[in-house]
């Protein structure tokens, strides 16, 4: 899954080039942007290991883990599997962090509850709020500045032993692996290009007025990557639905 932090989202809609904005200002369009691929485009570098410190939630089945902040939903039949976590805030970057992969150690120096030589790739896709009555060292593990990662159980149990509840980790950014193209689906609030922003999550906004006309997308990564795809969306779009491409980056 793609990171889209700083990403311009941008969408077209096919229409005569008149002035851009005869459209109404009406929030009609948000997007969910689920973009399938096999690496971040984000530009990755051999990350070094950062120590943070990691819980677990949501069943021994990860079942609830389901929905979340970054608004990808069932995440098992988004393909996301049960390898996740939530994000505390200072690794959420206010959902610009959505969809990233980190790849994380149980430090086995500091916790007798670390299985060694086992590490995890997980996914994020939900937020870890503060909570602000508990101390940082005593449950309020997700509180400023801390980084932390409440991840799905089974993906915490492959690297430590539940009885420990909490273990210090060391994480790092690693390329995502993903199967397919790039998808959108509507979810519900011509011209030329028109910039995006971010609702929250991964899910995109415009305030444009775009029914009846075939939707296109473009998706310009922060290191200048630009993917473009045409009439994504037939001119009989519906919200909810969900338009897959063939294009990959």
């Amino acid at each position: 899954m793609i990171n889209l932090l700083h990403l311009g989202i941008f969408l077209q809609c096919e229409m005569e080039m008149i002035a851009a904005n005869i459209c109404s200002a009406l929030p009609l369009l948000v997007l969910l942007i689920l973009l399938n691929t096999t690496s971040q485009l984000i530009t990755v570098t051999v990350a070094q290991w950062v120590p943070a410190t990691a819980t677990f939630y949501g069943g021994s089945d990860a079942s609830g883990t389901m929905g979340g902040a970054c608004g990808y939903g069932n995440l098992y039949s988004g393909g996301y599997g049960i390898s996740n976590t939530a994000l505390s805030t200072a690794l959420f970057n206010n959902g610009g962090s959505c969809g990233a992969c980190f790849q994380i150690t149980c430090d086995r120096s500091k916790s007798q509850w670390c299985k060694p030589g086992t590490y995890v790739t997980v996914t994020a896709t939900n937020f870890c709020p503060p909570n602000y009555n508990l101390p940082s060292n005593n449950g309020g593990w997700c509180n400023p500045p801390r980084q932390h990662f409440d991840m799905s159980q089974p993906a915490w149990e492959s690297i430590a032993i539940y009885r420990g509840g909490i273990v210090p980790v060391f994480y790092r950014r690693v390329l995502c692996q993903r199967n397919g193209g790039v998808r959108f689906t509507i979810k519900g609030s011509g011209t030329g290009w028109i910039q995006m922003s971010r609702n929250w999550g991964q899910n995109w906004q415009s305030n444009a007025y775009l029914r009846r006309q075939s939707l296109s997308f473009r998706v310009q990564t922060a290191d200048g990557r630009v993917l473009t795809a045409y009439d994504v969306a037939p001119s009989y779009w519906g919200f909810g639905n969900t338009y897959t491409t063939n294009l990959q980056f």
